[in-house]
């Protein structure tokens, strides 16, 4: 398995994981001492988080079959950034960090965009270098 795969691969895992995590902790001792906005905005990010994990695993699967498309290395790492900083500017400010954290909530998303147009492009650069199976 080709080094970046690996590491974006455990990477993945170490998101999901503790997307579970916060997402049990949420349900069984978070619910009942936070307001209702932030209960639904702490829920928001677990989803997110779960969803982006498993984006972040097909995109590290990606990076093992095509190492050579630049596009999908950059996917891998934009879907990290998106993790951290929406998921965890949300999270961390629902445990009370400083509100002013959560300015970084909008770029975690920008993140997560690009990162998702990046795999696009990487589908189409793979199919520009001769082969019609952007996988091959």
């Amino acid at each position: 398995m080709h080094a970046a795969s690996r590491l974006f691969l455990s990477l993945a895992g170490i998101a999901l994981c503790s997307a579970a995590a916060l997402g049990a902790y949420g349900a069984h001792g978070l619910a009942a001492s936070v307001t209702d906005e932030a209960w639904q905005a702490y829920m928001t990010a677990v989803d997110y988080q779960f969803y982006h994990g498993l984006g972040l695993g097909l995109v590290a699967i990606l990076v093992n079959l095509r190492p050579d498309v630049r596009a999908f290395h950059v996917a891998a790492w934009a879907l990290i950034v998106g993790i951290v900083l929406f998921c965890g500017g949300i999270i961390a400010t629902t445990f009370g960090a400083p509100a002013g954290l959560a300015r970084v909530v909008p770029l975690g998303g920008t993140a997560f965009m690009a990162g998702w147009l990046a795999v696009c492009v990487g589908a189409l650069v793979a199919r520009q270098r001769g082969t019609t199976n952007p996988l091959a």
